[in-house]
């Protein structure tokens, strides 16, 4: 099965291809290499997808005619889209960017998948889509109207536009809103990455809501191991969804979303003592108010997912902070 993966080069796709290589599927990757953070990390997470049988394009989602010739030679059976402007915060600072790559990209991924009549389409949402919701543990089930960042309200965009694919073309989709993933080969802007360089360097680490926040962490890996299961699991319609009260996880179509978390929330200052132990130093700490786009808490109900595939996210926090905090001492040659 030929697969085709944009943002392959960035924290999650280069995981998931190597995954996927490793299975022995037949891998297409496309990322456009920007710079929002070290471009040679991409390029290194590359070397590593190009020791195997992988095809690699460095092109933009927003390239309408790039991206159509790719579908075309290529026809893919499957696409997994993972390509995006990420980060709740950075929303804040350039938003155009998010249009850009969030919703014009989609389109041209959505309008490439009908016209070359690929299998299904998975792609990568997000927690963010629960905004102002402070029902835990958050369904797909529940009501996701009120973003709190311009990065949420694209990814419950790419929901609505994957459903209406979904109903015109019968394209089966499946969204996948991950919460709060971590591991090695993460990205620099994210939490673990920043607290980890700085503990080790005796920096101090911004600390938002003074430290009262809960977050359900989910490790890389088994993010990866969640979609590779789901690549044999298409979406497919509810017979039993009604519109007279509508289910907004299934459709009559063949549209389905799922949440991927750890199904267990961990609070930030637990986060931080497991990296403090395993690096050895403690965190010099700057307190801080909630920052604007922010949620205090997230939890996903993640048994829908369970019952389609037969896993779930289980990986401690323990296990998988001393994973990155092994990666980023070997991969930056640090010495404690």
């Amino acid at each position: 099965m030929k697969i085709l993966i944009t943002g392959s080069a960035g924290f999650i796709g280069f995981n998931l291809a190597k995954k996927l290589l490793e299975l022995n599927y037949q891998v297409i990757g496309i990322d456009n290499m920007n710079d929002y953070y070290e471009v040679s990390m991409k390029e290194n997470r590359l070397k590593i997808l190009n020791e195997s049988n992988f095809k690699f394009y460095p092109k933009d989602l927003e390239d309408r005619k790039a991206i159509n010739t790719i579908f075309k030679n290529e026809s893919p059976s499957v696409v997994i889209n993972l390509a995006a402007q990420a980060g709740v915060r950075y929303s804040l600072e350039n938003p155009h960017a998010y249009i850009d790559s969030n919703i014009v990209g989609f389109m041209n991924i959505l309008e490439a998948c009908r016209h070359s009549k690929v299998n299904q389409l998975i792609y990568a949402s997000s927690s963010s889509v629960y905004g102002a919701n402070t029902s835990l543990p958050f369904s797909t089930s529940d009501n996701i109207d009120h973003p709190l960042s311009l990065y949420a309200a694209t990814k419950k965009a790419n929901e609505l536009m994957a459903h209406t694919y979904s109903s015109l073309y019968g394209i089966p989709t499946t969204g996948l809103r991950f919460f709060t993933v971590y591991g090695p080969w993460g990205r620099p802007d994210m939490a673990l990455f920043k607290f980890t360089k700085n503990i080790i360097e005796g920096k101090p680490i911004d600390v938002y809501n003074n430290g009262e926040m809960l977050r359900d962490f989910t490790y890389v890996d088994d993010i990866v191991e969640a979609i590779s299961r789901l690549i044999v699991k298409p979406a497919k319609a509810n017979p039993d969804w009604s519109g007279k009260n509508p289910d907004p996880s299934s459709s009559y179509a063949p549209y389905k979303v799922y949440n991927i978390g750890n199904n267990s929330p961990v609070n930030l200052m637990e986060f931080i003592e497991a990296i403090e132990e395993k690096v050895g130093k403690k965190a010099i700490k700057n307190f801080m108010p909630l920052q604007a786009g922010d949620v205090p808490a997230t939890y996903a109900d993640v048994e829908d997912l369970y019952r389609t595939i037969e896993f779930r996210p289980q990986t401690l926090i323990k296990d998988g902070v001393g994973k990155f905090v092994d990666w980023y001492i070997d991969y930056y040659k640090v010495k404690l």
